[in-house]
């Protein structure tokens, strides 16, 4: 907790850090400790009156409430903590207009959202890993430049938007994208602590909040009193704290030895150790100043695959900053405006070096990634993560992880940290999945896999507004109105429009589907390393599953029975840790694997109603323990699950039973090869039973078609 504090402190002294990230798992005081910060926060000026909370001194000159008079009058409120919901729109994250009264009185009336009430506050986002994606993107946007715009209905609106922004997440229910986990200036892991005296006496402490809250804070209110004055005293002396050269250098080399991508985790770094320095009283950033942002700022940007966990190992740290610190000691000038002075170099270095020269920063600290980091396998990109591009007539096999930039070098799969235990096979090369597709038109959570009726997305429709409208159809509420304008007596250029004229814009976009995975783990699946393949195959899925926000599950059968490996989750690195350690060998209990597969989705349809499944079935269909697989089959059919069944069986002698059971299930049959993808467009998962064929009442419309649909299967049949 005292890395949590820490960060949340350095924030409110520097809000342009970025925020902080809190991660860690249940029941750790995660939201309680955030919601303490706006206490200790000192209070703000505000011009009165003003719904955007404009700074008397530094009024906003475009506030949709201005602009404000130089002598407005002033009041001082305490900061505020506003709570951003999961399950929040869009407008009521922006704000919205008032549509009702613009279409029928003509008068545009803005109302705020919560970024404006946020605004030179905080703003906590509990569980923002289950934020919808777009809500992200927005959120991240404005609290990045400080302003949010409201572009809709014609009507432009900006604001100022700058405030604490605080997010929380229990990384079991799922990670962040990787673009928006970087946008987080700060990052934290917490954790319920061991000791039993320490445990002891938090729930001690919130006992006794529980009888008397009121005589529980005013024993801790001149703590808090003198928090905030500290706090408030280092914001006063922030812009006069001093960033040598020296020690942004050392910045620079670190975030170049952990290879993070761009250069936001400089700046980051950077703004949190002037934070730092300010908040220790000292007028000069040092190096103990640089190390405290490090460990904060640097953890969530070390991940090079979406199933490595975020971290920062101690070790690591020292030896990147070790390995700056003879860097810096090894230049020639140590003061500021020496260190770059290229004529104290030799001539002919830079000559040598070419376009290589920054690699010299990072090599030097190559010694800091003993725990595998400094392997590029998840970017297939030359100039991506990893710190550039080597020089043109460099030898390939000075770095063989390189991830796959030598032609068919492919990028090998997340490995776990432990030696496999005896009969695990470990995975073979991973490989960009296509996209599978459930049929119809769905209505669950926005994703990117199958067509849902979301808020967002593309119109196709207009409907009559169920409540209050927020989405207009503008050419549809026309229509409406235009054969009722006689009767309502109109005679002038203004269009008379009544409430039941209102119509609402019917979006259409993608949703996120379960997904759960019946894995054959059998002896038969261990044959000719066939296990190494269909753990690669399920890998490259699980990852196509994370791009995509969908749920997974994972089901294995092997020996005697099946067993459910993982529950469906929306955490796909914990099921892609489970299966690099899934053993293989035994008999091949096919029917079990399905019954259970039909007993889960049958319990989450019922826990979650509006997403809909997909079931992914890996076997050679083989089944040699337990009941003939043909009536468990049959059960899944019935309750019209999508499903697809990859064939794994491999030689020259096939038995087809793969195919067999995909006909029984009303599947898509598809190859292990057939997964990889082929630039043929998604493939809508049905009944039908034949390899790599559309279902024609699938999502994908233009695939329907048989003109089409035979074109698509030459072009597979050429690749």
């Amino acid at each position: 907790m005292d890395d949590l504090r820490l960060a949340l402190v350095l924030n409110a002294v520097c809000p342009e850090i970025g925020g902080v990230l809190v991660r860690g798992e249940k029941g750790t005081a995660k939201s309680t400790a955030v919601r303490a910060l706006s206490g200790v926060l000192p209070p703000v000026a505000v011009v009165a009156g003003c719904r955007f909370s404009c700074d008397p001194a530094r009024p906003d000159q475009e506030c949709p409430d201005g602009p404000h008079p130089a002598a407005a009058p002033a009041s001082q409120r305490p900061t505020r903590l506003c709570e951003l919901p999961v399950g929040a729109t869009e407008d009521r994250l922006l704000g919205s207009l008032d549509i009702e009264r613009a279409l029928t009185a003509g008068v545009v009336v803005f109302e705020p959202g919560l970024l404006a009430a946020a605004h030179r506050g905080v703003l906590y986002v509990d569980e923002v890993n289950l934020l919808h994606d777009h809500l992200v993107d927005l959120l991240l946007d404005a609290a990045a430049l400080g302003v949010a715009h409201v572009e809709r209905d014609a009507v432009s609106v900006r604001h100022a938007a700058r405030f604490l922004l605080v997010g929380t997440m229990n990384p079991e229910e799922g990670e962040l994208r990787p673009q928006l986990l970087d946008r987080f200036g700060l990052t934290v892991q917490v954790a319920a602590p061991r000791e039993p005296a320490l445990r002891a006496e938090v729930v001690r402490r919130r006992l006794a909040f529980d009888a008397d809250p009121d005589a529980f804070a005013a024993r801790y209110e001149d703590a808090e009193r003198e928090l905030s004055a500290r706090i408030a005293a280092a914001r006063a002396a922030l812009p006069a704290v001093r960033l040598p050269d020296r020690e942004l250098t050392r910045i620079a080399a670190v975030c170049a030895a952990f290879e993070v991508d761009g250069l936001r985790a400089d700046l980051v770094t950077a703004r949190a150790s002037v934070a730092h320095a300010a908040w220790a009283g000292r007028a000069e950033v040092t190096e103990d100043d640089v190390r405290a942002a490090v460990a904060l700022a640097l953890p969530h940007r070390r991940r090079r695959d979406p199933f490595d966990a975020p971290g920062l190992e101690p070790d690591a740290l020292d030896a990147a900053l070790e390995s700056a610190r003879k860097e810096l000691d090894a230049l020639p000038n140590e003061d500021d405006e020496g260190q770059g002075d290229p004529s104290q170099d030799d001539p002919g270095q830079h000559q040598d070096q070419g376009d290589q020269g920054q690699d010299a920063t990072r090599d030097p600290a190559q010694p800091a990634g003993p725990d595998g980091q400094t392997d590029l396998d998840s970017d297939p990109d030359p100039g991506g993560p990893g710190g550039g591009a080597p020089a043109a007539g460099a030898d390939d096999e000075a770095s063989p992880a390189a991830d796959g930039r030598a032609g068919d070098q492919a990028a090998p799969a997340p490995r776990p940290a432990t030696q496999p235990a005896v009969g695990v096979i470990a995975p073979a090369a991973t490989f960009r999945a296509r996209r599978l597709e459930v049929p119809g038109v769905g209505r669950g959570g926005p994703g990117r896999r199958s067509r849902a009726a979301t808020p967002s997305g593309a119109v196709v429709g207009a409907q009559v507004p169920a409540g209050r409208l927020r989405d207009p159809h503008v050419i549809a509420t026309l229509l409406a109105a235009a054969p009722h304008q006689l009767a309502r007596g109109r005679g002038g250029p203004g269009l008379r429009l009544r409430p039941a004229d209102l119509r609402q814009a019917r979006r259409e976009g993608r949703e996120g589907n379960l997904v759960l995975f019946v894995v054959d783990a059998s002896g038969s699946m261990a044959a000719r390393a066939r296990m190494g393949a269909v753990k690669a195959a399920v890998l490259s899925l699980l990852l196509d599953a994370y791009q995509r926000r969908d749920k997974i599950g994972l089901v294995t059968f092997r020996g005697e029975d099946a067993s459910l490996a993982l529950p469906p989750t929306s955490s796909v690195d914990v099921a892609a840790t489970l299966l690099a350690d899934l053993p293989s060998g035994g008999r091949t209990p096919l029917a079990d694997g399905l019954l259970l597969a039909h007993r889960v989705l049958a319990r989450e349809r019922l826990r979650d109603p509006s997403r809909r499944p997909l079931l992914v079935v890996l076997t050679d269909g083989r089944h040699t323990a337990g009941p003939r697989p043909g009536p468990a089959a049959q059960l899944l059919a019935r309750s019209g699950v999508a499903a697809v069944v990859i064939d794994c069986e491999t030689g020259r002698v096939r038995l087809g039973l793969a195919g067999e059971l995909a006909a029984t299930l009303g599947a898509t049959l598809l190859g292990l090869a057939e997964l990889g993808a082929s630039g043929t467009g998604p493939e809508a998962v049905g009944p039908g039973g034949r390899r790599g064929r559309p279902d024609p009442g699938g999502l994908d419309s233009a695939a329907a078609g048989a003109g089409l649909a035979a074109t698509v299967r030459a072009l597979r049949d050429a690749a």
